[in-house]
Formats: structure tokens, C-alpha cells, sequence
């Protein structure tokens, strides 16, 4: 079954997330978040499945928030997902609207430090359509 293994928040754009307790959601994405704001990449989410692959390719622990997701989840192939479709993650629910993304290269410290990015190719982003919290252990479902 798919459901939310760590939810992670950063005050500053291009920098890791920390994994905390649980994260809000308002209209516009993760409160407190450096990317929230009136746009469609409110939040954003990596699957574990993704980060244990790119660990082998990187031949080290990737942490969860390394690549800057605010959600990362197990159990779903995130980026086979199509723009439109929603998620219903604890009591919110949140609307897939970009896959992958462009990767800043060398003005992203997230690729400094780690050398590479999975979040061009197979990380998601989503627009909040219900608010709410989500945490750890929440489920994840297709709506």
C-alpha cells in the first residue's frame, strides 16, 4: 500500500529539506516552505523507490530531503503519474501538475553536493486542492 515515509520542509529555495513531524498544507503549498507560493509546483514529491535506486548509482545514503521533496512517499510510482490526476494523502488532497523538472546544474546546491538530481526525471509536483496535514505513515491514494 502507498503512504507517505517522511514529509521535509527548507526555508530556502535550491537547499536540501529537513524531515520533520508533519507538514500543512494552505492554498498555497507547505506552510513555512521556501516554495510554496501561488503557482503549480506548490509541493513536491520523490518516491523512496527513486532514491534507493539513485543511492546505487551515487554509491552512498541519499537522506530523505536530500533532493529537496517535500513528500517522500513508497509503494507508488510517482513519475508515471499523468498531470490531472490526484492524490489523496491523509486529509488532503493535491493535484499532480508537472513531472520532472530542469536541472539547475551547478546553481543548485542540492547538485553540488550530490553530484547528480533523480527530481529532474522522476520526481512530481502538485498544486494543494484540499488543505490539511500529512505525515509519516499517512496512505497515499489515487483519486
Amino acid at each position: 500500500m502507498a503512504h507517505v515515509v517522511s514529509v521535509n520542509i527548507s526555508e530556502q529555495k535550491g537547499t536540501t529539506k529537513t524531515p520533520c513531524e508533519s507538514i500543512t498544507l494552505n492554498n498555497e503549498g507547505v506552510m513555512k516552505d521556501a516554495h510554496a507560493g501561488n503557482w503549480h509546483r506548490q509541493v513536491s514529491l520523490l518516491a523512496e523507490e527513486s532514491i534507493v535506486k539513485f543511492e546505487k548509482i551515487l554509491g552512498r545514503k541519499i537522506e530523505f530531503g536530500e533532493f529537496a521533496e517535500n513528500i517522500t512517499t513508497t509503494g507508488i510510482v510517482l513519475f508515471k503519474l499523468i498531470p490531472g490526476q490526484k492524490l489523496n494523502i491523509g486529509n488532503t488532497v493535491l493535484e499532480v501538475t508537472q513531472i520532472g523538472k530542469k536541472c539547475h546544474g551547478d546553481n543548485c546546491q542540492i547538485f553540488q553536493a550530490v553530484g547528480k538530481c533523480v527530481m529532474p526525471k522522476e520526481g512530481i509536483f502538485c498544486k494543494v486542492v484540499q488543505q490539511g496535514q500529512i505525515k509519516p505513515g499517512d496512505i497515499i491514494e489515487l483519486n
